[in-house]
């Protein structure tokens, strides 16, 4: 038992599928989307740069959020693509940590983000003059560099207790990243304590974001039925609306990863969950946020013209 402890230290990515048929159309499909998911959230944050216009504080939270995304996207894909072309499934354990922690801090800094963009909204909808008192250069910097200093740390925490962990079970990690439930399965010393603290953490940053977020845009939702200018209602409520669908699609797939009563170690967590939150909303999100926003379609096409 003390041989395999120290020698099981490399682990096999089981991937989406083991059907060899579907190997070339899925790499073909998860290229494509990567590709697709850089060129929106980086073409994102290179019109926010480039069009003085854009350089507000909801922009700059927009502009971070899409470089959490392609962080997001960038954890997860190449490696999976790299797996699927070479067909080497065989990860190293601090690669397994190096790419869990990545992932989780992007996907940490993405929760925080959102918050501070609903803030964001809040302020500006129902306090619009004394928006740029209020949300200065200073104030925003802050907010967004606090948001991604807690994606870093965050992820720390699990990582670190991994160390704790000796796997001598079976080296084949039921999933097409390394995600870490899936990993405690492997685990011959009891993973209950890693487990457990997965679980308060995700659901205590999931449930303070979430009711942030949402306590945030109530009070947005009764600053705007108090207008009575249609055109602003209308521009509040497109913002807003966007805002809400990201942070549906967000948090919902959240939840049902890591608080839901039937996530934990012992559990066979569902695939498509993991593949919509790591490789789909960061490649919906850039869209979401652009084509319904007109001061970005109009900067794109200066852009264009230019």
């Amino acid at each position: 038992m003390e041989v395999n402890r120290t020698l099981l230290t490399e682990f096999v990515l089981r991937g989406i599928t083991d059907r060899p048929e579907l190997q070339a159309p899925l790499f073909l499909v998860f290229f494509f989307i990567y590709i697709t998911t850089m060129v929106g959230n980086f073409g994102l944050i290179f019109l926010i740069w480039k069009d003085p216009h854009l350089h507000t504080p909801m922009y700059f939270f927009l502009g971070s959020l899409a470089f959490a995304d392609a962080c997001t996207s960038s954890s997860v894909t190449p490696r999976m693509l790299v797996s699927i072309i070479n067909h080497d499934k065989m990860i190293s354990l601090h690669e397994c940590m190096a790419q869990y922690y990545f992932f989780g801090s992007s996907a940490t800094t993405e929760c925080f983000l959102l918050v501070m963009m609903a803030y964001d909204r809040y302020i500006a909808i129902y306090n619009p003059l004394f928006y740029l008192v209020v949300m200065s250069n200073r104030v925003y910097t802050c907010l967004i560099s606090v948001s991604y200093i807690i994606g870093f740390l965050h992820p720390l925490v699990h990582v670190g207790l991994l160390f704790r962990l000796t796997f001598c079970k079976s080296n084949v990690i039921d999933h097409f990243y390394c995600e870490i439930l899936p990993l405690y399965t492997l685990s011959c010393t009891d993973p209950s304590i890693n487990a457990l603290v997965v679980f308060i953490f995700s659901a205590v940053i999931q449930v303070i974001t979430f009711m942030s977020i949402m306590v945030s845009y109530a009070c947005v939702l009764y600053s705007i039925l108090k207008t009575k200018s249609e055109r602003g209602k209308s521009k509040a409520f497109s913002t807003c609306s966007a805002h809400l669908l990201s942070v549906s699609l967000f948090y919902g797939t959240l939840f049902f990863m890591y608080v839901s009563p039937g996530s934990g170690p012992s559990k066979y967590k569902d695939k498509m969950y993991s593949l919509f939150y790591t490789i789909v909303i960061p490649l919906l999100n850039p869209f979401i946020y652009s084509l319904r926003n007109k001061e970005v379609l109009g900067a794109l096409r200066k852009l264009i013209k230019s």
